[in-house]
């Protein structure tokens, strides 16, 4: 990887401040140079790019919006998207050591299903294959598969399609270890240290009704650091 990491969060104008957490825990952390961007998808619309009509399941602005992302890098180089509801503990800088130029797309593989049908903010939970492999994937932009992400093709096909990473061969989809997307609520805390970054995959600390959690008082000191004012909504 050369110059920066590009790194695109999801961004929803219901919780600007798990954002702003997460944009902070990431350079706080960072050894190598990275340039932070939210993906907004009122943005991207009034670009004319997004253009799908409103999908009552969708449980965020950036369900299908993330998959513009090597769209935004100009499909070069590698670019990281992930969810907003993340606290990274670790130095992204260690990602690179995972690039394999054979590969679309790399993320956590986690084999997940969620315990509950709707998560703190009352939106359906829903279960599908490689749920939450899409939360955090770090893009080949120049592969040839990648590259078939077109805004076209984002705004036509199913989310099946997008979120299964039926646009890559399964071969093109590389590994990343799991501490990477550390699932709150449901994977196993480690014997030592923490996670490398924590997924509030269900609800976290900015919901006044989702407060006992995994990490969250670790997620509410940063909170108070980007705005010693916020409160839980």
């Amino acid at each position: 990887m050369e110059n920066k990491l590009d790194i695109y969060i999801g961004w929803d104008s219901r919780e600007p401040i798990a954002y702003d957490v997460a944009k902070k825990t990431l350079l706080d952390r960072a050894s190598v140079p990275v340039g932070v961007h939210p993906i907004k998808l009122a943005e991207l619309v009034e670009k004319g790019a997004y253009t799908r009509e409103v999908d009552p399941l969708a449980s965020t602005e950036f369900t299908y919006s993330r998959f513009f992302t090597p769209w935004l890098a100009g499909y070069k180089g590698w670019a990281l998207f992930c969810d907003c509801d993340f606290l990274f503990l670790d130095d992204v800088a260690e990602l690179t050591g995972y690039l394999d130029p054979s590969k679309a797309v790399l993320c956590v593989k986690h084999d997940y299903t969620p315990k509950a049908t709707v998560k703190m903010d009352g939106k359906v939970q829903t279960n599908y294959p490689r749920k939450n492999w899409s939360s955090f994937m770090l893009f080949n932009c120049e592969h040839p598969s990648t590259k078939t992400l077109t805004p076209e093709v984002i705004n036509s096909q199913t989310g099946a399609y997008l979120h299964r990473m039926q646009w890559a061969a399964d071969d093109e989809i590389g590994a990343l270890p799991e501490r990477w997307n550390w699932l709150e609520g449901w994977s196993e805390k480690p014997e030592t240290g923490t996670p490398s970054a924590v997924h509030f995959t269900n609800g976290g600390p900015w919901f006044k009704d989702w407060q006992n959690v995994d990490y969250g008082d670790e997620w509410r000191a940063e909170a108070s650091k980007v705005d010693p004012n916020w409160k839980p909504i």
